[in-house]
C-alpha cells in the first residue's frame, strides 16, 4: 500500500481493458481519483463511469483532467502495450515527465504487499484464477482478486476485502490473473504460482516456442522460496522451478500429484473425485461448464490446498462458481436450440471449446461463427485455425479484428478458409448478414467464437433465437 500513498490521481491510458479496468476499479476503491481514455467506449467502460470514474473517447491532451495537470507529482499514468506511443495524450504525459508505469509493474506492486496466488498460462487462467477466487470467498476469506474476466458470481473483475485491517496484513491472500503477453508477468513474485499450459502464442513478442518456455521458467522461479509451483501434468517437463517445490495436476494422468478419478457427467454437469497428496475429495461437483474444466478444477484445488484451505470450502467454491462472461457462457439454451459464446482465440483454445460442446451434445448440429484476433496469430497459425475449425459442422468465418496491429498483406480470413476441409464454410463480417445466414442454416448449437469485436453478436444472435 505504502507505493501509492502519496499519489491522489490515476490515469489509465487504455482503461477499457480487461486488466486495466481491474486496477482502475481498485484505486477507485481506496479513494484515489481515477481518470481514464479509451479508443471505444464499452459495456465495461460505461460500467466504469457508473461506479465514479470519468473516461474519455477522444485522443486530445485539452481532455486530461485540471486535477492531473494540477497535481504533477501526485498523479501517476498507467498504461498498456496497447495504447500506441504516438497517442496524443501518452505524448503528454511522456513529454512532461509523469510517474507512468505499465499495468503488469502496478498489479506486481500491489502483490507484493500480499500473499500471492498468480495463475499463468497460454489457456484457462481466466476461469481457474476465477475458482480459487471464489474458493476463498467460500472458505471465508478476506482477499483480493484481479481477474482478467468477468465472475458471475461478482459480477466483476475485481474482488477486495471488506475488511480495511486486510488491507494492512500481508497475510491476506491475493488472486493474480499472470498475463504473459508482454512479459506481463515478470513482475509478480508469487507463493503460489499455477501454471497451465505453455503453447505458442504471442509470437509478435517472444521470437519462437523456446523463447516462450524460457519466460515461464524465469516465471516460474520468480516465485518465493518456500512456496509451490502448481504445473499441468502434459508440461511438468519443459518448466524448471530450480529449487521451488514443483507439483503437477492432471485430469487423469495417475501419474500427477493431483489428478481427477470417477469423472461423470449428468444433466450437463461434471461431477468427480480429486486424488491429491492428502487423499480423496469425494463427490466435487463442478460449477463451470465443459470438459476443460475438470482440468482446471483439479488445477484450483491443487492452489487451494497449498493456500491452507479446508476441503468442504474447496467442494463448495468449485460448486458455486456461476462462470465467466465469455468462457463457455450459456445465452440460450432450450428444447430447440443452444447458443454459447466463448472468448477462445487460439487454436488449442478453439479445439478444447468445440470438443468440450461436442461431449455436451453429442447428436447435434454445431454452427461456430470465429473471428479471427491479430493479423500476425492467423499467419501464424493459419494451418491450425483451419484444422480446428473443421471440428465444427459448419462456420461462418468473419473479418480478422486487428486489435493493436496493422494489416499484413495477404494475411485474412479466407487464408484460414482456403485451407479448411468443412465445405460448410462462409466467409460473412457484418451483423446484418450473419443473422440472415443463421437463419439459412436452422442452427441447432450455436458457437461465437473470438477475442475482439465478436460479442457484439450476443444480443442480437441471443434475441433471434430466443424468439424461436
Amino acid at each position: 500500500m505504502n507505493h501509492f500513498d502519496k499519489i491522489n490521481n490515476v490515469y489509465f491510458l487504455g482503461i477499457g481493458g480487461i486488466g486495466m479496468s481491474a486496477l482502475a476499479r481498485y484505486f477507485n476503491s481506496l479513494g484515489k481519483n481515477v481518470f481514464g481514455y479509451d479508443l471505444t467506449k464499452s459495456e465495461l467502460t460505461q460500467q466504469l463511469e457508473n461506479e465514479g470514474i470519468k473516461i474519455v473517447y477522444n485522443d486530445d491532451v485539452s481532455l486530461i483532467p485540471m486535477q492531473c495537470m494540477a497535481e504533477q507529482d501526485k498523479t501517476m499514468v498507467v498504461f498498456t502495450p496497447a495504447v500506441p506511443t504516438v497517442n496524443k495524450i501518452f505524448g503528454y504525459f511522456a513529454g512532461n515527465r509523469y510517474f507512468m508505469l505499465k499495468r503488469a509493474r502496478v498489479l506486481g506492486m500491489i502483490s507484493d504487499n500480499y500473499t500471492t496466488i498468480a495463475v499463468s498460462g497460454t489457456h484457462g487462467k481466466t476461469t481457474t484464477s476465477s475458482v480459487i477466487a471464489n474458493i476463498l470467498h467460500c472458505a471465508g476469506k478476506d482477499n483480493f482478486a484481479f481477474l482478467g474476466g468477468i465472475s458471475k458470481n461478482i459480477n466483476s473483475n475485481l474482488m477486495m476485502p471488506k475488511k480495511h485491517s486486510d488491507f494492512e496484513s500481508s497475510k491476506t491472500l491475493l488472486v493474480a490473473e499472470a498475463d504473459e503477453f508482454d512479459r506481463s508477468f515478470l513482475w509478480l513474485t508469487p507463493n503460489v504460482t499455477v501454471i497451465t499450459y505453455v503453447d505458442e502464442d504471442h509470437l509478435d513478442i517472444y521470437k519462437d516456442r523456446a523463447d516462450l518456455i524460457d519466460t515461464f521458467n524465469k516465471f516460474a522461479q520468480k516465485g518465493k522460496k518456500d512456496g509451490v509451483v502448481i504445473v499441468n501434468k502434459k508440461i511438468e517437463d519443459i518448466i524448471n522451478t530450480k529449487d521451488i517445490k514443483k507439483l503437477t495436476y492432471s485430469d487423469n494422468d495417475k501419474g500427477a500429484d493431483y489428478y481427477a478419478e470417477n469423472i461423470r457427467l449428468e444433466n450437463g454437469t461434471y461431477t468427480i473425485d480429486a486424488m491429491t497428496p492428502y487423499g480423496l475429495i469425494k463427490d466435487i461437483t463442478i460449477g463451470a461448464r465443459g470438459r476443460v474444466n475438470v482440468e482446471n478444477t483439479m488445477a484450483c484445488v491443487a492452489a487451494a490446498q497449498a493456500a491452507g484451505i479446508d476441503n468442504d470450502s474447496i467442494k463448495e467454491g468449485v460448486a458455486t462458481f456461476k462462470g465467466v462472461k465469455r468462457r463457455l457462457d450459456f445465452h440460450v439454451q432450450n428444447e430447440k436450440v443452444v447458443y454459447i459464446d466463448d472468448y477462445a482465440h487460439h487454436p488449442k483454445e478453439l479445439s478444447a471449446t468445440i470438443n468440450s460442446v461436442r461431449e455436451l451434445f453429442p447428436e447435434k448440429k454445431i454452427t461456430g461463427i470465429f473471428q479471427p484476433h491479430l493479423y500476425t496469430r492467423t499467419r501464424d497459425f493459419a494451418t491450425d485455425f483451419a484444422k480446428s475449425l473443421d471440428l465444427l459442422d459448419e462456420v461462418i468465418l468473419m473479418d480478422i479484428y486487428p486489435a493493436r496491429e496493422k494489416p499484413i498483406p495477404g494475411v485474412d480470413s479466407k487464408m484460414i478458409a482456403g485451407l479448411m476441409k468443412n465445405k460448410n464454410t462462409y466467409l460473412i463480417s457484418d451483423t446484418e448478414h450473419i443473422i440472415q445466414k443463421i437463419k439459412e442454416l436452422d442452427v441447432q448449437v450455436l458457437l461465437t467464437l473470438g477475442a475482439g469485436s465478436v460479442d457484439k453478436l450476443i444480443q442480437p444472435v441471443t434475441e433471434l433465437l430466443q424468439s424461436r
